[in-house]
């Protein structure tokens, strides 16, 4: 849908709703009473392993020291097709939370009265902790400003990348998409070694179906998946075993599948043959049924009720503890794995690179309905003082966070400690209590307030130690990069359709074999004509090399 046409939507879907709610109410009374509004709805997005918000004790504690009460609407599925229709049914929450609008949904939402300015609200009176950052911290505000000078979402980021354990570049902790991890009992019980190339773990994958290694765990003939994923989901999709042909990917985002090229000039990666040929490589795994069937189809939850009962080879996330459960010590990660050996890809590893996440305003957007945008964020205001981020973060004091050491710095538990305490591993107890929505951990946090986690420090070491280094183009397209008025028209005109093309394409290619040379420059041509792929470039080219020419 154009711009244009989605405006007269919103906006017709506005007037009914303003009408209906000026007869229900007899005139201009704001929703819940105005300024005496205690009680609000939010809607949003929430990790499939949280156990809720209601029974979070920091989330509780918060609210009551506000004085409000929080209707939580959220889920861990379908979350954007939920808002779309939320949103153009104009029957608004007080406010949307980890919904991670984009900069043209924001710019758009808020001309068109759906999103309200905040800015006046962000003030010390109201918002002291907030102010105070903003204050010493300039460049979130621009961040967060649209480019018509106001701002309608609070700032988010996790400021933290390869910079906190000392590396001089400072890389996003999610560079890599997520981390594989295999079976080693079942190598060792064949006799093969950890893999280090994908002939090496196509290999690996073949023995594990042959004979059936899931019957090791006391599963039925016939249940052995060799490998188990999502198809481009964050931290479980496949995207991951694309590096041995020199690059990773995610296609739900354009903007992370740009490769910047040593000249300085920006492409799509779902444009080069190096993609054609991974996906080319892989539908042969996905027919030998080395992959599993329904990676298309299963949540994650499905995904990780299949490893916790042993019948999975491969998979991926974030963390072996909390995909394998009890099954976790027969796993280890895999290392980063080169191409096929005997192909022009033998010996290749790849990354696409990303620095140091960006402030985004797309995580707590307060809508019109809400008739007491103060009330609101004083309460979110409370998210951004730092020993209440890191709860939000990880988990609660007293039962994340531990005590404080010798400097006055909060200290994580330890996995011995969780499972001894909770039953559970660190990573799996953060995952319970770890909260999505607006908040800014700050670089400086990490010297005065809390450790950084030992399985942030993991990712971070294994990024710089085993990754990084591997990678012959470290360029990357910044997060943090902005658009024009204009270039946010182009952009929000073709990228959905543009994302969709290649999504569709990559997931018919792996399951029924890759393009043939008809079928890919037809897929090409599709791009350039119908999906905007040339002008697209074009945006994201003179928006990279204004952001360079500036620093």
């Amino acid at each position: 849908m154009k711009r244009s046409t989605l405006k007269k939507v919103l906006c017709l879907a506005l007037a009914l709703c303003l009408t209906a709610a000026l007869a229900a109410c007899g005139g201009g009374t704001e929703k819940n009473g105005g300024e005496d509004q205690t009680t609000f709805s939010i809607m949003g997005g929430m990790s499939s392993l949280s156990s809720g918000y209601d029974s979070n004790p920091v989330m509780q504690q918060m609210a009551e020291d506000a004085g409000i009460e929080i209707e939580w609407d959220l889920m861990a599925d379908s979350l954007s097709e939920r808002v779309g229709v939320t949103i153009g049914g104009g029957d608004l929450p007080d406010a949307f939370i980890a919904v991670n609008f984009s900069q043209g949904d924001i710019a758009e939402y808020g001309e068109d009265g759906v999103f309200i300015d905040l800015t006046e609200y962000i003030t010390p009176e109201i918002m002291p902790n907030l102010s105070k950052i903003l204050e010493e911290h300039p460049e979130i505000r621009s961040a967060i400003t649209s480019a018509d000078g106001k701002i309608y979402g609070l700032p988010q980021g996790e400021l933290m990348g390869t910079a906190a354990i000392g590396m001089e570049d400072n890389y996003a902790i999610h560079s890599v998409p997520e981390f594989s991890m295999i079976n080693k009992t079942w190598l060792d019980e064949l006799g093969l070694p950890v893999p280090t190339n994908l002939t090496e773990l196509h290999d690996a994958l073949v023995a594990f179906k042959e004979n059936d290694m899931a019957t090791r765990n006391g599963n039925s003939a016939g249940q052995t998946i060799p490998m188990s994923t999502g198809y481009d989901q964050w931290c479980w999709g496949q995207e991951i075993f694309y590096s041995g042909f020199g690059f990773t990917n995610f296609t739900s985002d354009v903007c992370n599948d740009l490769l910047v090229n040593p000249d300085g000039t920006v492409e799509f990666v779902c444009a080069t043959k190096k993609y054609r040929d991974a996906v080319s490589y892989f539908s042969d795994w996905y027919k030998e049924e080395l992959m599993d069937l329904e990676m298309f189809s299963q949540s994650d939850s499905q995904l990780i009720a299949k490893c916790t009962q042993g019948r999975v080879g491969v998979a991926t996330w974030w963390y072996i503890e909390q995909i394998m459960g009890d099954k976790s010590d027969q796993y280890v990660y895999l290392p980063p794995l080169s191409g096929p050996v005997g192909t022009e890809y033998e010996g290749v590893m790849g990354l696409n690179l990303r620095g140091a996440p960006a402030v985004t305003a797309g995580h707590l957007n307060i809508t019109s309905a809400c008739g007491n945008p103060a009330g609101l964020l004083k309460y979110f205001d409370q998210w951004y003082d730092p020993e209440i981020v890191m709860q939000l973060q990880y988990g609660p004091i007293g039962i994340f966070f531990t005590e404080k050491d010798e400097n006055g710095m909060w200290k994580a538990i330890t996995d011995e400690e969780a499972v001894a305490k909770y039953g559970k591993t660190a990573g799996s107890l953060q995952a319970q209590y770890a909260v999505y929505g607006p908040r800014l951990i700050l670089p400086e946090y990490y010297d005065t307030v809390f450790e950084l986690e030992d399985r942030a420090k993991e990712r971070l070491e294994l990024l710089a130690n085993d990754w990084i280094p591997l990678a012959e183009n470290k360029l990357y397209y910044p997060n943090d990069v902005t658009f024009t008025a204009d270039e946010l028209e182009i952009i929000d005109r073709y990228k959905a359709s543009f994302v969709q093309l290649v999504a569709e394409n990559e997931g018919n290619w792996l399951k029924n074999g890759g393009p043939t040379d008809k079928e890919w420059e037809d897929y090409l041509n599709v791009l350039r004509d119908s999906c905007g792929m040339d002008k697209l470039l074009t945006v994201y080219q003179d928006a990279y090399t204004r952001y360079m020419s500036a620093q």
